[in-house]
């Protein structure tokens, strides 16, 4: 009778003690491994991508700036270095650019551009337009009209400035003055008679004297504007004598020290209109 190998009974190991796992699906393992390999490609081509993107930036700001591209020995650098230095004035007058293109000519000394090659010169004029002599200006000729008499005016009559009513062309010239910066500060004022004389005070009393050239004569003849109490007027206070103002009193004009009542505030304003004469 034949003898038969027995079957080995199955779900048994075999005889190398493995047996198979039946509680997942067959090639899982290969996927992992191929999962895998794809993630590490992936990530190898961005770190490459990036890595050339990061090379491409440098060489555009080293082309820009061929300054700051750095020299390492051993590699070719194709940067051509800058013949100017650093600290050199730009190109132009007085340390400017210029404003002109390197392709338009340079203007001439004299303002006018350089002609073209076989071109002649624009032909200038032979003369120059003159220009209209500017007028002097002329001078400031006030005459001094009291407020509370506007009929009344300053006047030269005899050594003394009185307030006068105006009569004929003599009277009219005598009550005229050039007004003129003051002798003893430009602020204020001094007043010229038709003959010369300045407007000075003496003793308190206001006369008609020549400019003797002292530095008394100066003071006592520079008056400085103040604040009316009347509208468009202006009292005149001595410079010498701060406190002290013009006023007329019987129609004399002489200096005395303020006082505030409604009297001494008439007296003492006066109107600069323009010259009577």
């Amino acid at each position: 009778m034949p003898e038969t190998t027995p079957e080995p009974p199955r779900q048994r190991p075999w005889e190398n003690g493995w047996a198979p796992d039946t509680s997942r699906a067959p090639g899982t393992r290969r996927l992992w491994l191929a999962g895998g390999l794809a993630i590490a490609t992936v990530i190898t081509c961005v770190t490459w991508i990036a890595a050339m993107d990061n090379g491409s930036d440098r060489a555009s700001h080293a082309s820009k700036d061929p300054s700051s591209v750095s020299t390492v020995p051993g590699l070719i650098s194709f940067a051509s270095p800058s013949t100017r230095s650093a600290t050199a004035p730009p190109d132009g007058r007085s340390g400017m650019s210029s404003t002109h293109p390197s392709g338009s000519p340079k203007p001439q000394e004299n303002g006018s551009p350089s002609t073209a090659a076989g071109s002649k010169p624009a032909k200038s004029p032979t003369h120059k337009a003159s220009s209209p002599a500017r007028p002097k200006p002329s001078a400031t000729y006030r005459s001094l009209q009291s407020v509370n008499y506007p009929d009344r005016f300053w006047h030269v009559r005899g050594d003394f400035v009185k307030l006068d009513p105006l009569g004929g062309s003599q009277s009219r010239r005598d009550a005229t003055f050039k007004q003129v910066k003051g002798l003893a500060n430009s602020s204020c004022y001094s007043f010229v008679t038709h003959d010369g004389k300045y407007l000075r005070h003496r003793d308190f009393l206001l006369r008609d004297e020549p400019n003797d050239g002292s530095a008394l004569f100066k003071r006592d003849a520079t008056f400085c504007p103040r604040s009316s109490a009347y509208s468009g007027a202006v009292m005149l206070e001595s410079v010498n004598y701060p406190g002290r103002f013009l006023r007329h009193q019987n129609f004399q004009l002489e200096l005395d020290p303020f006082q505030y009542n409604g009297q001494f505030l008439a007296d003492s304003a006066f109107k600069l209109v323009t010259g009577a004469a």
